[in-house]
């Protein structure tokens, strides 16, 4: 196949982009340049935005406190409720980033609950996606060393490329 004809498939071939969203500005910085960069009219008009957020568990031992005794079935369920509150707060947020934007994209949302580096790398390979675009927290040394990273787990793990997009120190 001619090269033109090869670049006018890829053109025409759907592309799903995949920006890994949280509370932080780091990642609403990050949808931004994914829209701007990857995604703007210039680019193939037949993408997929999917954002993907991942609610953190609770925790197993939540039913019980320190000293053993149950908590309410109200306090369970306010932590339930905060989390999807907390979820839903992250997919306006990022809405409305996706809004600002001029060009037409069509976006999906999606939402998982567990830890973080293992869902985003099982969503992206379930999701079929092209790109995953993550935001990076810039962690320092001992930071990065105590939390793990996101990126640095999902480079070795997911089957499409990586984008980590890296904050301006003055954005």
């Amino acid at each position: 196949m001619p090269i033109m004809e090869e670049n006018n498939y890829n053109m025409m071939k759907e592309k799903k982009v995949v920006v890994a969203v949280d509370e932080s500005e780091e990642s609403m910085y990050a949808l931004s340049w994914c829209l701007n960069n990857l995604l703007s009219e210039n680019h193939n008009p037949n993408s997929t935005l999917i954002l993907l957020y991942i609610k953190p568990p609770i925790p197993v031992y939540s039913a019980l406190d320190v000293t053993g005794y149950l908590f309410a079935e109200d306090v369970i369920a306010n932590m339930e409720k905060y989390s999807k509150d907390l979820a839903n707060s992250v997919m306006n947020r990022a809405e409305a980033v996706c809004r600002n934007f001029t060009s037409k994209v069509k976006v999906e949302k999606k939402v998982g609950s567990g830890d973080a580096k293992d869902v985003i790398c099982i969503a992206v390979d379930k999701l079929e996606a092209d790109i995953l675009v993550l935001g990076s927290h810039d962690y320092g040394f001992f930071k990065r060393a105590l939390l793990g990273s996101v990126s640095d787990y999902c480079a070795k793990h997911v089957k499409c490329p990586l984008v980590v997009v890296k904050r301006p120190k003055t954005a």
